[in-house]
């Protein structure tokens, strides 16, 4: 029997639920019955969000450790979501990270995430991961770093691949990996066809081909959507936020 959530968790989920856009997720037919990892655009804080609240709930989403930690909030949270923001509002945000800190370990350590770390705590992220997947929980992960790939995506991380090798050690199955194109101006999350683990392949190979496939399959489903803006990984200006149209991509190494 699962324990009972703090009733200010419950409180909070209920709130963001009450004003949060509904969000419909499309293709769900494209992912079997069995663990995969689903991985995705971050767009912000809507990727969590939604996740959370319209997934279904054997799906675990992959969360920075540092947002569970009280004291390691603030510095994370303005680095990594607002330090691109206007230097006129960036004390104001400064001060945001400090508020919402309190709120964070909540909200993170009660949601259902796996806590993710850049150094050798990531052996803990990988054991979690693994027994995520075991019992037949399945897997959200949002891999981009601050480099941008074209003007939907920015260039991912492949480090989330290596979940697949161990998970094939300990089971003797090859994982597969679906790619998640979170629109939140249409309301909508979309998930593509998965791509197959290949256990034969020497694993740097692996995470490339892997990689290079799910960012080209969130980039075209993208593009195949109604003209919107896209929320992208950094927390920009809104005036400077892309939409999805061919024109913009004309210059990135990857077009729509």
């Amino acid at each position: 029997m699962s324990k009972k959530k703090p009733w200010l968790f419950r409180a909070i989920k209920y709130l963001v639920r009450l004003f949060y856009p509904k969000t419909e997720v499309v293709g769900l037919e494209h992912i079997p019955d069995e663990p995969v990892i689903i991985v995705g655009n971050h767009t912000q804080l809507h990727g969590p969000i939604a996740c959370e609240l319209y997934f279904p709930d054997n799906y675990y989403t992959w969360c920075a450790g540092q947002m569970m930690k009280l004291k390691e909030v603030p510095r994370y949270a303005y680095t990594d979501f607002w330090s691109q923001k206007s230097k006129i509002t960036r004390p104001l945000f400064k001060l945001a990270s400090y508020i919402i800190a309190p709120l964070s370990v909540v909200v993170f350590n009660n949601a259902r995430t796996i806590a993710v770390y850049k150094d050798n705590r990531i052996l803990s992220t990988f054991r979690e991961s693994i027994a995520k997947l075991q019992s037949g929980n399945s897997i959200v992960i949002f891999p981009e770093q601050d480099k941008r790939y074209n003007n939907i995506i920015y260039d991912f991380q492949e480090g989330f691949v290596d979940v697949a090798r161990l998970y094939y050690k300990r089971t003797g199955k090859e994982l597969l990996f679906a790619p998640l194109y979170i629109a939140p101006k249409l309301k909508k999350m979309y998930l593509g066809k998965p791509i197959k683990f290949s256990a034969d392949t020497p694993i740097e190979k692996e995470r490339r081909r892997i990689c290079d496939y799910l960012m080209q399959e969130i980039t075209d489903i993208a593009c195949s959507l109604p003209e919107h803006t896209v929320i992208p990984y950094r927390n920009i200006p809104k005036k400077h936020y892309p939409t999805n149209s061919k024109m913009e991509a004309e210059d990135e190494k990857t077009r729509c």
